[in-house]
């Protein structure tokens, strides 16, 4: 996985005060946990243009006052009006012990059912995987080739390598939708037989529930 640096200057002063005038100063005050005591710093907005305003999953070196630290970003507040970044909190990362983040869902091939004038409706831009740093996957590839009208892909259908997700098995991923036009068009005689094929763990069954989550 890709790394970005974020250069910060640790903070003698935690106080509401002192938050205020680092970000008057368009600084973003910040901390790491997961290394013993946490490591309160902060580090200028710019530098999380890199890491926040991209679809793409990225670790991140903090390098404060000669220490360099791997992180993985787990938490950010922005201001509900100017979007600006309020607060980072981040997660030291170690060898040996597992992490969690977020990593993109990049979708491959063109469905069946797509073709036959169905909507690809995607549950899932991203997915909460777990992975010691050297697992961590930069993205979920996910084939909707086979997909026809009416099938779905589930979490529990994914065959992750070194890696496990922190979703249920029966979490829609990405589901194809009878449309309008598919329907003026007789694509749903095309697919009949398929409509109800669920793409599931080939060892598992069709789940009893599904679960449509936000991204």
């Amino acid at each position: 996985m890709k790394s970005i640096t974020i250069q910060g200057t640790k903070r003698e002063s935690v106080g509401k005060k002192s938050t205020k005038a680092l970000r008057d100063a368009e600084l973003v005050p910040c901390v790491v946990y997961g290394g013993g005591e946490p490591l309160n710093f902060s580090a200028e907005e710019k530098a999380f243009k890199g890491l926040v305003y991209t679809p793409e999953a990225h670790t991140v070196s903090i390098e404060v006052d000669g220490q360099v630290i791997p992180a993985v970003l787990q938490d950010i507040q922005f201001h509900p009006i100017t979007d600006k970044i309020l607060h980072a909190d981040f997660y030291q990362l170690a060898d040996d012990k597992p992490v969690i983040m977020e990593v993109p869902v990049r979708i491959t091939g063109r469905s069946k059912g797509v073709v036959a004038g169905g909507v690809l409706r995607q549950s899932f831009r991203k997915l909460k995987v777990k992975a010691i740093p050297a697992n961590l996957p930069d993205e979920v590839v996910v084939d909707v080739t086979p997909l026809r009208i009416g099938n779905k892909i589930y979490v529990g259908g994914l065959k992750p390598e070194g890696y496990s997700f922190m979703h249920p098995d029966n979490a829609v991923v990405v589901a194809v939708k009878m449309s309008r036009n598919a329907m003026k068009g007789g694509a749903a005689a095309m697919d009949d037989e398929d409509e109800e094929e669920e793409v599931v763990a080939e060892e598992g069954a069709a789940p009893a529930a599904e679960e449509t989550a936000a991204e």
